[in-house]
């Protein structure tokens, strides 16, 4: 399998650059921010890395194609795993940082698409993964941007399921509930244990567990599974 992972220099995204090359599959990321993950992946794993932001259009674009040239011509797989969060009351919230928000966690799926379909198409297989939230299942008080971000990242993925499916394309979702990345850095101790108090699993999630599923989704085993999403969120969301 080749690979392409929008947003693969840590947590969860660095995870599934992990589990494609630990499972024998070509994997290239891209990364914008963080030259040091992208480094120490790379070292990992030996995967390439392409910076680009995901946002740009042309730059999400190129990163598409620069990705399937190095892997033969070939995308089988594409994953899209950009996001970026606010928390605050909405009112409060600037024009700036909503379009941060959406843009990041949603209009980077739909430009990275946009580049892909046509080679899955000729080629008549594709794999599309993205990774939304649990929020965009049912919503966070005072993330209403990124939960709307990421309900419209599953809307994407159930309306293009049914588009791309006859062209041997499948594309879905997963949705991760509170996992141990940098995204947690924030919470005290206290808070941590207060939030794993309300999970049934008792823990947060790791990355590993859903990169897991990611690798699962974007196999050729998964082929008869279209358009769904995955929750992972230890039972909190059911």
């Amino acid at each position: 399998m080749n690979a392409l992972i929008i947003g693969g220099s840590r947590g969860i995204g660095a995870a599934c650059v992990r589990a494609f090359t630990a499972a024998g599959h070509r994997a290239v990321f891209t990364w914008h921010s963080d030259e040091r993950g992208a480094g120490a992946v790379c070292a990992e794993t030996h995967a390439t890395a392409i910076r680009a932001d995901a946002v740009v259009p042309a730059e999400a674009g190129a990163a598409v194609y620069t990705a399937a040239a190095d892997m033969g011509g070939r995308l089988d797989a594409l994953v899209y795993n950009a996001g970026t969060a606010y928390y605050g009351l909405l009112q409060e919230m600037n024009d700036a940082d909503w379009r941060r928000v959406v843009d990041v966690n949603l209009s980077g799926a739909f430009y990275a698409c946009r580049a892909a379909l046509p080679l899955m198409i000729r080629q008549k297989y594709g794999r599309i993964v993205f990774v939304s939230s649990m929020w965009g299942q049912v919503g966070a008080s005072c993330e209403a941007a990124y939960s709307a971000a990421k309900a419209g990242l599953i809307g994407l993925c159930r309306a293009l399921a049914k588009e791309a499916g006859p062209s041997g394309i499948t594309v879905n979702c997963v949705a991760p509930g509170a996992v141990d990345t940098a995204m947690m850095a924030g919470f005290s101790a206290s808070d941590r244990q207060a939030l794993c108090a309300e999970i049934p699993a008792g823990r947060l999630g790791t990355p590993e567990e859903i990169a897991r599923s990611v690798l699962f989704l974007a196999g050729a085993e998964s082929g008869y599974i279209n358009g769904q999403v995955l929750g992972q969120s230890g039972g909190l969301v059911v």
